[in-house]
């Protein structure tokens, strides 16, 4: 299934980055430091950065944490480091707004919990003082519905007035109606203090893979703000990567979605950037961008007992993603190369021949020689014990004649 044409969201500016519209699809993370913590903070911003992470949302949810955030700002301004700061805000962020200035006007986009900003009660003071201390700024929000907070004063009067007609629903649509309706009514109440739909952005999160599906059809089928996807407490591990892919593939490949989290649940003392990491691989995976080349090697079987091939593709895509920083000014496009380590005679020259650049190792038993495919042509046969070398060599010298250096 080829992907669709995209959804035309209204375009909003976040610091610099432009979501929605014809835009590329943004890749998003968060920090789990505590932002007090201005050191660590920082460290981790660039971290994600660097993965490739344009956006990044950090916790402000005490007075420290607001007066924190500035510093990680100038901080970071001075590392030379551009990523737009955005600001996660729960029950207090109208106080925290309003207080701390400075902080308001260092975030460049401020995300607002309906669940938790009095939205729909009989006042809003909460939600009205976040959306007019934007409005001063000049800031874009994000409204984020999660079903995990979702406005149980909503969702009682949903579930009432559902009870009563002929055919009621049962209590799954309820609720994901009430996340739609939630995210659709805040943006409009936004729009009636003042903001314009080119500084919203909408996301209605939950945990359930066809949940989640289905809440953004709807969401996308009622509204043209842009839209924020990601499934909310995706898990750890396998478990996580695979929940989020299933979730956020299909959507994408609708044309539905402007920006996007994988929200991982990471190891003891593990790799924060792996979401960033997951993130580019599915909009990769489905052909939506490219961000680093891509590495095709086979599984392996009882004709690939040497572990050889698995060692060298590991190696040589490892290379390449620590290659990307530089090659990405040097050398456009070279993100969208691709690169075939095979282990054996099956299947190794004919994946070898469709990618850029590729290499059939020898299986079991087969004859100690190595193949190498250059744009679909046998371009040389390696031997010996320095075939990781020479290969990244050759790979080296395509990158360099094929993809012409920057100006």
């Amino acid at each position: 299934m080829a992907v669709k044409s995209r959804r035309q969201a209204v375009v909003v500016d976040v610091g610099g980055v432009k979501v929605g519209g014809n835009h590329p699809i943004v890749v998003q993370s968060m920090t789990n430091t505590d932002t007090v913590d201005v050191p660590s903070t920082v460290n981790q911003v660039m971290a994600l950065a660097r993965a490739g992470s344009e956006l990044v949302r950090v916790t402000v949810n005490t007075e420290q944490a607001a007066a924190a955030v500035p510093k990680v700002a100038d901080t970071l301004d001075k590392f030379g480091m551009r990523v737009p700061i955005i600001g996660d805000f729960h029950y207090n962020g109208h106080i925290l707004l309003k207080k701390y200035p400075e902080c308001a006007r260092a975030l460049a986009k401020y995300r607002i919990n309906p669940g938790n900003a009095n939205i729909g009660r009989k006042t809003d003071d909460n939600f009205r003082t976040m959306i007019e201390v934007a409005l001063a700024n000049n800031k874009p929000v994000r409204i984020g519905v999660n079903w995990g907070s979702l406005d149980s004063a909503l969702l009682t009067r949903m579930m009432d007035e559902n009870s009563k007609l002929a055919e009621p629903k049962d209590a799954r649509e309820v609720t994901l109606d009430a996340i739609v309706a939630s995210a659709i009514q805040s943006a409009k109440a936004a729009e009636s203090y003042g903001m314009g739909p080119d500084k919203i952005i909408l996301s209605a999160k939950v945990s359930g893979v066809q949940d989640l599906i289905d809440v953004y059809r709807a969401l996308a089928d009622q509204c043209q703000y842009a839209l924020h996807l990601g499934l909310t407490e995706a898990g750890m591990g396998n478990k996580g990567v695979v929940a989020s892919t299933a979730a956020l593939a299909p959507l994408l490949q609708e044309g539905i979605g402007d920006t996007i989290r994988t929200s991982l649940t990471p190891a003891p003392n593990g790799d924060r950037t792996e979401e960033v990491l997951v993130s580019q691989q599915i909009l990769q995976s489905l052909g939506i961008r490219s961000f680093t080349p891509q590495v095709t090697a086979c599984p392996g079987c009882g004709r690939t007992t040497s572990t050889f091939f698995q060692e060298m593709a590991d190696e040589i895509q490892t290379y390449l993603r620590e290659q990307m920083p530089k090659w990405k000014s040097g050398h456009p496009g070279v993100e969208t190369m691709k690169v075939a380590v095979m282990g054996c005679v099956v299947n190794g020259p004919g994946e070898s021949k469709h990618s850029n650049i590729g290499i059939s190792l020898p299986g079991t038993f087969e004859e100690p020689k190595a193949p190498v495919y250059v744009d679909g042509r046998l371009m040389t046969t390696l031997k010996g014990n320095q075939i990781v070398a020479e290969f990244i060599q050759i790979l080296n010298e395509y990158v360099t004649a094929h993809y012409a250096t920057a100006n």
